[in-house]
């Protein structure tokens, strides 16, 4: 994780723009997925990501605020400008969406939806996920492993077969601890095939 971040701030040489962890690793996700699905340069690809409201808005919500507050933020570009260029530019994309959900446009999304409330539809070619998609989920931040029942320390995290969709990247906070993660990738075969022969990406893995 940390390799990751330093390349892509390495590559972004931007000081205000400075790329977390997580940020970098779901830069690295969305490349390296999108360049083993082999898809037309041409066509668009997008990376959405779940993220908490509540620290966002002005004043943030208190730890003791019942309820979710959460938003989709999604980078999107050609499918040949997000392979043929580094880490990152890719990383750079998902900060920037990320950045751009603040105070301001939380509020407005409150005030529109206010006016005419909606139910979003899910689907396999939805505004959030599509055929050239990568979607994240989950948070390297939850406490997974602290909670006891009674059974001994959790030796893994699982999230079963719901959700799931070609794409689908759901990240927990990984089981060895020292800032690693754990990730369930949910791909077609032939992907997944190509994924795990990919020598970059198995570099980072374990």
């Amino acid at each position: 994780m940390s390799m990751l971040k330093a390349k892509a701030n390495e590559e972004c040489n931007v000081v205000e723009n400075n790329i977390s962890s997580f940020q970098a690793l779901t830069g690295f996700l969305w490349k390296s997925i999108t360049r083993i699905r082999n898809i037309h340069p041409d066509e668009e690809t997008s990376c959405t990501l779940i993220i908490n409201w509540r620290g966002r808005v002005i004043p943030p919500f208190s730890q003791e605020h019942f309820g979710n507050y959460l938003a989709v933020a999604q980078g999107r570009c050609k499918v040949g400008e997000l392979v043929s260029r580094g880490l990152g530019w890719a990383a750079l994309l998902v900060h920037q969406s990320v950045k751009a959900e603040n105070d301001c446009k939380i509020l407005e999304f409150l005030r529109n939806y206010s006016k005419a409330p909606y139910v979003e539809q899910a689907g396999k070619d939805s505004e959030f996920h599509n055929a050239n998609s990568v979607s994240i989920a989950g948070s390297a931040r939850f406490d997974m492993y602290g909670p006891e029942f009674g059974l001994g320390k959790p030796v893994a995290v699982l999230a079963g077969y719901g959700n799931k969709d070609d794409g689908k990247v759901t990240a927990n906070p990984g089981c060895e601890g020292g800032g690693s993660v754990d990730l369930e990738i949910c791909l077609r075969p032939q992907t997944m095939i190509g994924l795990e022969s990919h020598e970059e990406f198995m570099s980072f893995a374990s």
